[in-house]
């Protein structure tokens, strides 16, 4: 689920008026407007200049927000929505070195299943093959492989980290929740207004864990990517000013009037981001995230929001993150060893997420992240369409693929235009990503479910009540071309390289009418690419995956020919209770000699707020898993539990 900040709500509703001018006196409203009708917040060119003063940008910013400012501020409502390289050698006094790290008697282990080889990603648990640490609740907690005990718990500061990464005797937690908007800048309106901080902090696990900081940033958390020690944090933020709203006797147009003098006389404080660190010692400091000189912006913009790309160095002490700031809006974060990408779809534009088959564009951010410290933002580029998620784009050979869904193909007269699939090749040229080759045409009248680039080689999943899985040759990026296409019923949510030419995908089967009829893991032979065949499957009827939404709950271990997912099936319905509750656990399949065979299946104690395991993890001979409510440790052969661990 995606949370939307409170400084790009002009892209969420309706509700202010085109203006002139951002003095006082062009602030009154004329007769012939109507201060309920938002200009859309529209795709604009994307080269990049930097700001060379704040007083240069503190007139471009209060100019290019003037147009969206409504009633009610940003927005025609006083409430939020939701929606859907090489690094530097260790240096930390009296540390074992990595490599002696790594050669010592650790177990064979899993990591988190991500994109990129050598790009790690957040999330929810992370081992080292001597250690399981995971944070959930608010609290970290670090359980020893050996003995199968929790040796360490920690609250954590900030309270709403979700994930985390682990270097070395280190762990980064980051995550994102809600706080009073602008702290503490008074806002007159109906309810209280929330908007999300982000935070970042530093924990040492050599012993009984320890904070060694926290840093909080105003702003949406978008996503983090890990290359060797040096982690990049992505954070969205907006502005941060005390609108005002038609109530108490105040009309409408006396609203509009107050806040567009708001924004004539607002200082760039409201723009920039601002954080707060507090040290190991207690001590705090806080100020601007960003120089106005370290911003960069397009030429035409909304001014409505900011994206940050923060730097921390596992070995160093935390600081402030170092930021590099562009205006503009972004929902995803693609990685790889030396570039670092953020597309906005306009999720926040008007009616684009409400109405998906509307035409519309995607905006992409090249960060150069080969050296340490500070990014340096080296090109942008757009595409048509919009992204299903990470997995739409892909680097390859100094190209960037992506994979998008439009409402521009052909469709019935007098009726909105059928969705189509593309995927358009890209090639940086000076400050720009250019495109150099697209096939499209793909999956006419539906939409993506899933992508996977492999190489020169590209696959496509596209459902509304078949499954069409496009194979695409890409190894020409002037001429990207289709060139075999599979239909079945169901769709693949996740697609998974299996070597040997193979594919693993994770979705739902469904009927022909396109009812979806349970969990479906399928194996598909791409060896021919002019002629993919599914050539086994696995159906759990009724049932759900977290893999189909979050990639990082699938575990494939090759080792041991597993195939491992949670599911979440629904009990059997009762004369009283028409659909019983849910229940979770993990489906254990192994993969050999081309066909699925059921293993079992492990469950934990159901707790009332969560849906049961979320992930799970291979040590050694045991296959670990965790949930809300405690971990477990089961042999892979034949799952006999060996441990529970309770979290309570």
């Amino acid at each position: 689920m995606r949370r939307w900040s409170w400084g790009t709500r002009a892209a969420l509703f309706g509700g202010a008026a085109l203006v002139v001018g951002v003095s006082a006196a062009s602030a009154v409203p004329t007769e012939a407007e109507d201060w309920r009708v938002v200009p859309p917040i529209e795709a604009v060119p994307v080269d990049l200049v930097a700001f060379d003063t704040c007083d240069t940008a503190l007139a471009e910013l209060r100019k290019a927000i003037a147009p969206h400012v409504g009633v009610y501020g940003l927005g025609s409502h006083g409430f939020l929505t939701k929606s859907d390289g090489d690094v530097a050698a260790d240096s930390r006094a009296g540390s074992v070195p990595r490599a002696a790290q790594e050669s010592a008697a650790v177990p064979e282990h899993s990591k988190t299943n991500a994109h990129e080889a050598g790009v790690d990603e957040p999330d929810l648990v992370k081992t080292d093959g001597k250690r399981v640490v995971t944070v959930a609740d608010g609290k970290l907690r670090v359980l020893d492989v050996a003995t199968r005990q929790l040796t360490g718990t920690l609250d954590v500061p900030a309270g709403h980290a979700s994930q985390l990464l682990l270097d070395g005797d280190r762990a980064l937690l980051v995550g994102g929740g809600q706080g009073v908007a602008g702290r503490g800048i008074a806002v007159d309106g109906p309810s209280e207004v929330y908007a999300e901080d982000s935070s970042v902090t530093l924990v040492d696990l050599s012993g009984a864990p320890r904070v060694l900081g926290t840093l909080t940033v105003n702003g949406r958390y978008v996503d983090a990517r890990q290359v060797g020690g040096v982690v990049r944090v992505v954070v969205h933020s907006g502005p941060r000013l005390p609108w005002v709203y038609p109530m108490d006797g105040r009309s409408e147009a006396e609203s509009l009037i107050a806040n567009r003098e708001l924004v004539a006389t607002a200082p760039i404080e409201s723009w920039l981001p601002r954080y707060e660190l507090t040290d190991t010692d207690g001590s705090r400091s806080e100020g601007a995230l960003v120089a106005c000189d370290r911003v960069s912006h397009p030429v035409d913009h909304s001014a409505t929001s900011m994206l940050s790309v923060l730097t921390f160095d596992f070995p160093g002490e935390l600081g402030n993150g170092d930021a590099v700031t562009i205006v503009a809006d972004g929902d995803t974060v693609y990685g790889t060893g030396t570039s670092l990408y953020v597309a906005d779809d306009h999720h926040l534009r008007p009616m684009t997420r409400f109405a998906p088959d509307a035409p519309t564009t995607t905006e992409i951010h090249q960060f150069d992240v080969s050296r340490p410290g500070p990014p340096a933002h080296v090109a942008s580029g757009r595409v048509t369409g919009t992204l299903l998620n990470q997995y739409s784009l892909s680097e390859h050979q100094g190209h960037l693929r992506v994979a998008t869904t439009s409402g521009d193909a052909p469709g019935i007269p007098e009726q909105a235009p059928a969705t189509q699939s593309a995927v358009t090749v890209l090639k940086r040229d000076g400050v720009k990503l250019v495109e150099v080759g697209k096939v499209d045409g793909l999956g006419l009248g539906e939409r993506i479910y899933s992508v996977r680039f492999a190489g020169p080689l590209g696959y496509v999943v596209t459902f509304r009540q078949v499954d069409p899985l496009y194979t695409l040759d890409l190894s020409d990026p002037a001429k990207p071309r289709k060139v075999g296409e599979l239909k079945i019923t169901g769709y693949s949510a996740y697609l998974h390289p299996a070597g040997d030419a193979k594919l693993i995908g994770v979705g739902q089967e469904a009927t022909e009418q396109g009812r979806t009829t349970g969990t479906q893991v399928s194996l598909f032979d791409v060896s021919d690419p002019a002629a993919p065949t599914k050539v086994a499957a696995h159906h759990l009827p009724g049932a759900s995956s977290e893999v189909e939404f979050d990639p990082h709950a699938f575990l494939y271990w090759p080792a041991r020919d597993l195939v491992v997912l949670p599911v979440t099936t629904l009990s059997e319905p009762t004369a009283r209770k028409p659909v019983g509750p849910t229940s979770g656990g993990l489906l254990v399949l192994r993969l050999r000699d081309g066909a699925f065979s059921a293993q079992g299946s492990v469950q934990h104690e159901q707790s009332s707020y969560d849906p049961g395991i979320r992930r799970a993890l291979v040590i050694g001979d045991d296959l670990w898993t965790v949930s809300a409510v405690g971990v477990q440790v089961n042999r892979i052969d034949g799952l006999e539990r060996q441990a529970w661990v309770p979290f309570s």
